[in-house]
C-alpha cells in the first residue's frame, strides 16, 4: 500500500508518518506541505521518494494508493473529495468538514466512487474507548451521562507543537466534533436534545475561547462538554463515563476506574496507539474492500449535530 500524506510535517501529520512505519505493507512515498522547499528538506530528512507543494501532483502519481489527509479544517472536504475524484481513498483528519453542506457532498463523492473514505475519529480507536465499547456491545455496561473536559491554552494561534499556525483553530467543529461522535457511537443513538453556550470571542483570532455543550439521547443518556482554549493547566481531553455498572475515567490510551484504579487494556488491541489503530482499520478496510468503521458515512450524524449546535451559538 503506497500512501501520500498531505501536512506530513505538522503536529498530526508526524504522529501518522509514525503510525504508518509500525505496519506492514504500508509505504509513505510522498508528503506534501505549503512550502515547497520545507517539504523537500523533510522528505529527504525521512527518506520520502516525493515531495511538493501541490497535493495534485501527489495524485498524479499512479502508485499512489491512498491519501491521509492532515491538512488546516478549511481544507478538509474540498481535498477529500479531490482525493475521491482522483481515484485514491481517503482519510481526512477531523472534522472531515466545517458545515453541514460540505460534508453531505463528501459523503455523496464518496458513494458515488464507491473508494474507501474515512474520518479520523480517533477516539473510537483509543484502546480506553474501545474497552468501554466492547463493554457496552456485550451488555455489560451502559452510559448514564459522559461528562468531557476539553482543555488547552491556545491564546495565540499555535499548533501541538507550539509552531505558528497559518488557519485558526475551532472548539466546535473541531475539538467538540470528538466528543459529539463518540457520545453518539458509544449509545448508538444521534442525539435529540442539545443545548450550548458560549463564551466571549478573542479579539484578534475571531473565536470563541470558551464553550459549554449539553446532548441527550432518546434512552436518556446525557453528555455534558466543556471546551476552553484559556485552560491553564493540565491540557488534553478527559472523558468521564458514569455507566450503570460502574465510573471510568479515559485519559487518551489510558482507562481507569472511578477510584483512578488502573483498568487493564492489555488484549484490547494489537497497539496501545490510537492513531495507528486508527490507521490499521483504515488500510484494512481497502485492502478488504468494506466500509471502515468512522467512514464518512457513519460519521454524518456527528456532524448533523454539529450543525444543530451551531444554531444555537
Amino acid at each position: 500500500m503506497k500512501v501520500c500524506i498531505a501536512g506530513a510535517a505538522g503536529a498530526f501529520g508526524m504522529k501518522h508518518l509514525d503510525a504508518c512505519r509500525q505496519i506492514d505493507g504500508v509505504e509513505v512515498v510522498s508528503v506534501v506541505g505549503s512550502d515547497a522547499a520545507k517539504m523537500a528538506a523533510f522528505a529527504k530528512e525521512q527518506g520520502i521518494a516525493h515531495s511538493t507543494d501541490n497535493l495534485e501532483e501527489s495524485l498524479a502519481i499512479s502508485d499512489v494508493d491512498a491519501v491521509l489527509l492532515c491538512t488546516p479544517t478549511q481544507m478538509h472536504a474540498s481535498q477529500a473529495i479531490q482525493c475521491l475524484e482522483a481515484g485514491k481513498h481517503v482519510m481526512v483528519e477531523i472534522p472531515m468538514a466545517d458545515n453541514i453542506a460540505d460534508a453531505r457532498k463528501l459523503v455523496e463523492t464518496q458513494q458515488k466512487t464507491g473508494l474507501v473514505a474515512m474520518a479520523g475519529h480517533t477516539r473510537r480507536f483509543n484502546p480506553s474507548h474501545q474497552w468501554i465499547h466492547n463493554k457496552i456491545v456485550a451488555g455489560e455496561l451502559k452510559v448514564q451521562q459522559m461528562d468531557v473536559q476539553t482543555y488547552f491554552f491556545r491564546r495565540t494561534n499555535t499548533n501541538a507543537k507550539g509552531q505558528p499556525r497559518s488557519w485558526t483553530d475551532h472548539l466546535l467543529w473541531h475539538h467538540a466534533c470528538h466528543t459529539v461522535d463518540l457520545f453518539q457511537y458509544q449509545t448508538g443513538e444521534q442525539a435529540t436534545q442539545v443545548q450550548a453556550l458560549q463564551g466571549p470571542m478573542h479579539p484578534d483570532l475571531g473565536i470563541a475561547m470558551d464553550m459549554s455543550i449539553g446532548m441527550k439521547v432518546p434512552s436518556g443518556a446525557l453528555c455534558t462538554l466543556s471546551l476552553s482554549f484559556n485552560n491553564n493547566g493540565p491540557l488534553g481531553t478527559f472523558f468521564r463515563y458514569i455507566c450503570d455498572n460502574g465510573t471510568y475515567i479515559a485519559r487518551y490510551d489510558d482507562l481507569v476506574d472511578g477510584y483512578e484504579k488502573p483498568v487493564d487494556l492489555s488484549g484490547v488491541a494489537v497497539s496501545n496507539n490510537g492513531i495507528e489503530l486508527q490507521d490499521r482499520e483504515f488500510f484494512a478496510a481497502i485492502q478488504e474492500g468494506r466500509e471502515p468503521n468512522s467512514s464518512v458515512a457513519q460519521c454524518l450524524p456527528a456532524m448533523e449535530t454539529l450543525d444543530q449546535l451551531e444554531q444555537l451559538l
